[in-house]
């Protein structure tokens, strides 16, 4: 099995041991992404519409990386800080998935404290 990193400037760097996303075997899996514009380290920590459209453009940028898109996605992982969010995240979730191919599998969850204290974090395992 051979490891490959994947990385893009587009997306926050990693703040601690882990990789934005790893590829191996043609499956991306790509580390829990928070709201963070990496260009101007701004967080957005009291607007989930916001919020959630910027993970999913950092989860964007990261499938760019390895030649795919939201198409290529089997499975993601919703971490809210409030349950309450749900309904908003999943329209904004949803319009990033064309419709053409199934949506992938997911599970969401209530956690109680995401990093940085953001309200939002969403991994994902794609193949290409």
């Amino acid at each position: 099995m051979v490891k490959k990193q994947v990385t893009s400037d587009n997306v926050p760097a990693p703040i601690g041991p882990y990789s934005q996303a790893i590829l191996t075997d043609g499956i991306l899996f790509i580390s829990g992404q928070i709201p963070v514009n990496s260009l101007t380290n701004e967080i957005i920590l009291d607007n989930i519409e916001l919020a959630t459209h910027l993970v999913m453009e950092n989860l964007r940028a990261v499938l760019k990386e390895a030649d795919m898109n939201f198409g290529n996605i089997v499975k993601t992982s919703i971490f809210l800080k409030d349950m309450n969010d749900f309904s908003v995240v999943n329209e904004i979730y949803g319009g990033y998935f064309n419709g053409k191919t199934p949506p992938p599998a997911r599970e969401t969850v209530q956690v109680a404290k995401l990093p940085k204290d953001v309200q939002i974090e969403i991994s994902a395992i794609a193949i290409k």
